[in-house]
């Protein structure tokens, strides 16, 4: 099996040490099937790690409008920016090392390749520790992230990105362009005058980056896990207990992924600068894929945060509704005017009346009946209309012709003789 190439030189006048291992990938690959299989695996990570970190990205900043940022959601935004700073910026360079016969990116890439790397994923290292505490936090009292302020949030997520982007220096002051006949590699020469520096840094380097802070992280995920377990059941803690429980794994998940999907590369790292010149060292198909696990990193996070947790899956939710309806909302009034105009079009046609319905002379139109309150005395429907017992009522009434015992309305007639008698009186 091939092996990891160490690149030996021994130059007159030089101050230079003999081992030197490729930054920034592997370069001179002697086969052409992965040349073409690395550089597309690195795509599709690429792209399954945009969609879920931008995905997670619009959720936190959808959630972050509507109340207070909180502690670990501002951790977990942190996590997703870091991805995505390294799929937008170190999964395309290590794409296009593997697919050249050389390096061709140019010096600048080749100091910064490897430092960029370590920085972002040290910082999302620290970042994992500091959302272990806060989660404990959050565990034992959950009123108490009310109480963080932005400032302090910002504060803590400046100091991570700071020591992540200072550590890693030495990958960035050592790395530099070489020609080893074939073209040029980007290799990490280190100087004679730094063996010693090196000699301590090499061995607190994995310490500070990797043993520490998930040894920090997996004793206050643990210490969190043992804190949901014992809290009380009772009615108005069961919610709160079984929220911080799914909260605790899931952010438990997310280290331990990380830690699992890193350490291959450590192993690798380790390797290659304790091992001796003559001694053995990595197979090339070890250190390749260390690497490709490395950068599935970014793409398993986002996943791991949506599928785990119920509020993201529902603010994802709203967020796609959101959207849709946005979308849905610019389209009808186009459909509208265009309704509105085809219906003034047709108004003017539809309001005529067709040509065998048009009044002539010799056809008159048919004249309305007129209404009940609209009848007169005079008209012959309104004579027909009247009762015959009410018509022969008011004939003998007007007559006087009526009788005395007949008369439906008798108290005029002895009104009428009451006053008659008083007059003679």
């Amino acid at each position: 099996m091939d092996k990891f190439p160490i690149r030996n030189f021994s130059t007159a006048n030089s101050s230079l040490s003999r081992q030197r291992y490729l930054s920034g990938g592997q370069q001179h690959l002697d086969s052409a099937e992965l040349q073409v299989a690395i550089p597309v695996v690195l795509g599709a990570i690429c792209v399954l790690g945009f969609v879920g970190n931008v995905t997670v990205v619009g959720v936190l900043m959808s959630n972050a409008r509507k109340g207070k940022p909180s502690l670990i959601n501002s951790l977990i935004l942190n996590l997703s920016i870091a991805d995505l700073l390294v799929l937008a910026f170190a999964v395309p360079v290590r794409a296009a090392a593997y697919s050249k016969d050389s390096w061709t990116l140019g010096w600048f890439v080749c100091k910064t390749c490897d430092w960029f790397v370590h920085s972002c994923m040290a910082a999302k290292s620290f970042t994992i520790a500091i959302v272990a505490k806060a989660c404990f936090m959050y565990v034992s009292n959950p009123t108490k992230q009310v109480t963080i302020r932005t400032r302090t949030i910002v504060a803590v997520l400046f100091a991570s990105w700071t020591l992540a982007c200072v550590l890693p220096l030495p990958h960035w002051l050592f790395a530099t362009l070489r020609d080893d006949g074939r073209g040029f590699i980007c290799v990490q020469a280190i100087p004679r005058s730094a063996d010693h520096f090196m000699s301590i840094y090499l061995k607190v380097y994995p310490c500070l980056i990797f043993c520490a802070p998930f040894s920090f992280a997996f004793v206050y995920f643990w210490r969190a896990y043992g804190r949901c377990q014992k809290r009380g059941t009772k009615t108005q803690n069961l919610r709160m207990q079984i929220r911080s429980r799914k909260l605790t794994v899931m952010l438990l998940c997310i280290g331990v992924a990380f830690a699992i999907l890193w350490l291959p590369e450590w192993v690798t790292w380790v390797w290659i600068n304790h091992a001796e010149l003559d001694g053995p060292f990595p197979p090339l198909y070890l250190a390749i894929s260390a690497q490709v696990l490395m950068f599935t990193v970014s793409s398993v996070n986002p996943f791991v945060v949506l599928s785990m947790s119920e509020e993201f899956r529902s603010g994802y939710k709203g967020l796609w509704r959101r959207l849709t309806v946005k979308k849905a909302k610019a389209e009808p009034p186009v459909m509208k005017d265009n309704n509105q105009e085809a219906n003034r079009t047709e108004a003017p046609a539809s309001s005529l009346p067709p040509p065998e319905q048009s009044p002539t002379p010799e056809n008159p139109p048919p004249e309305p009946e007129p209404s009940c309150s609209q009848t007169t005395p005079d008209s012959p429907k309104s004579k027909d209309n009247v009762l015959p017992d009410v018509e022969q009522f008011w004939h003998e009434r007007e007559s006087g012709s009526a009788n005395q015992e007949n008369d439906p309305v008798p108290w005029e007639h002895q009104e009428a003789a009451l006053t008659g008698t008083g007059h003679l009186l």
